[in-house]
């Protein structure tokens, strides 16, 4: 019997964004320290809002990989408190998301700067095995 090329078990990355801590320059914004490994396949997650941004016209968008790979451009107007927010990998291969190397989310502002928002961003992964 030839083993699954895939690892069953999903795993649960969380970052959170936090103005206080990130700041909310128009611009990529780093939030970790936590990091996804590579061939880490991210096939859903979802976004909730503990405090609303704050931003006049303010877009955010989300990514791991590629632009807006996680999150497409969204207005603030969307990130109310509480909300809860659907990513883009949504359980399909074609929505799925692969790392290659060590993956931190990074947060798109874009428009103008946040002046205030949390939210918590948490995704489901598995590893794929490469050998």
């Amino acid at each position: 019997m030839q083993e699954s090329a895939l690892s069953g078990k999903h795993r649960e990355a969380n970052f959170l964004y936090d103005f206080a801590k990130h700041g909310g320059a128009i611009g990529d914004i780093l939030v970790g320290p936590k990091v996804l490994p590579p061939q880490a396949i991210i096939t859903s997650g979802i976004i909730r809002v503990v405090t609303a941004p704050v931003g006049t016209n303010a877009t955010i968008a989300l990514k791991l990989v590629g632009s807006e790979d996680i999150l497409a451009a969204t207005a603030i107007t969307s990130f109310t408190l509480d909300a809860l927010l659907d990513v883009v990998p949504v359980g399909t291969a074609a929505t799925s998301v692969l790392t290659t190397a060590y993956t931190q989310l990074t947060v798109t502002i874009a428009t103008t700067a946040l002046t205030a928002g949390k939210f918590h961003v948490a995704l489901r992964y598995f590893l794929s095995v490469t050998s």
